[in-house]
């Protein structure tokens, strides 16, 4: 491998592991080429998502139409970033498509109009773009013949999804966003201007618990998609999942928790997700 494209991924391997230590920590577990790949598919993601959370002040339309033309000369073989140089060389040896990305970037739009959600029908059109479209990028790289595979990875994008938005209510709130439904909070006897000042009372306590409920049942059927993918991306796929529910698990401890910072597992835990996880294998 040339310097350059070995600069870049590891470029995409330090943006992945900084910006998602729960997410990657599964992708250690990959053989090298499929490590490099998910990690490059990753970095293009994240750097599409910063652009809408982190360049609140500059014109992000702008950038979002950029990082889409670079996506074009990704796939024309002339890219100009380390993250599409990495992912060019990739997608030579992945059928990674190309309209994962732009589904993707449609979703950070999405992020630029939509402050809010009136019921789970309405937000899943938003998972089903950032989400669903990272088990379209991810399969092709873990490898799977059985067509399950397509639904049961659209349960694991979107349990991975949901827990990101309940784990990350204090932070949305701080952005001016609310995903969890508007239907459902009030439902649970709680309300957008109750969430607004994160009043911390039982309905709250309804409320996550009714999402965590849900998204356990995502989880429990997105363990069937770990026999289905290839043999060496298993432990990978099954992190990804383990990890995820360890958060969900985290924060039904403490559901106020996520009103007021982001829930993160702190290393040892995740350690210990990962024995276990190995664990199980033997």
């Amino acid at each position: 491998m040339n310097p350059l494209l070995s600069e870049a991924y590891s470029y995409c391997k330090e943006l992945t592991e900084r910006s998602g230590p729960h997410f990657s920590v599964g992708f250690r577990f990959l053989p090298e080429e499929k490590r490099r790949a998910i990690y490059a598919v990753y970095a293009f993601c994240r750097y599409a998502d910063d652009i809408v959370d982190e360049h609140q002040d500059e014109p992000i339309e702008t950038l979002l139409e950029s990082w889409e033309a670079e996506l074009d000369r990704c796939y024309e073989q002339k890219p100009t970033h380390p993250i599409t140089r990495a992912l060019a060389d990739a997608i030579q040896y992945y059928a990674i498509p190309k309209e994962g990305f732009l589904g993707l970037i449609a979703g950070c739009r999405m992020d630029l109009e939509i402050k809010r959600y009136q019921n789970f029908k309405a937000l899943m059109v938003y998972a089903d773009r950032v989400a669903t479209t990272i088990r379209d990028l991810s399969l092709p790289i873990f490898g799977y013949t059985d067509p399950r595979g397509i639904a049961l990875g659209r349960s694991l994008s979107t349990a991975l999804q949901l827990t990101n938005i309940v784990r990350d209510i204090g932070e949305d709130l701080d952005r001016g966003r609310i995903y969890l439904p508007l239907d459902e909070i009030d439902v649970s006897g709680y309300s957008e201007k109750a969430l607004l000042n994160r009043e911390k009372n039982e309905a709250f306590l309804k409320l996550m618990a009714f999402q965590c409920e849900r998204i356990h049942a995502l989880f429990d059927e997105a363990k069937a998609l770990i026999p289905l993918v290839e043999a060496d991306s298993r432990t990978a796929v099954s992190l990804m999942r383990n990890v995820y529910v360890a958060i969900i698990e985290r924060i039904e401890k403490d559901p106020f928790a996520v009103l007021d910072s982001q829930i993160r597992l702190s290393l040892s835990e995740r350690g210990k997700v990962v024995a276990r996880t190995l664990l199980e294998k033997t």
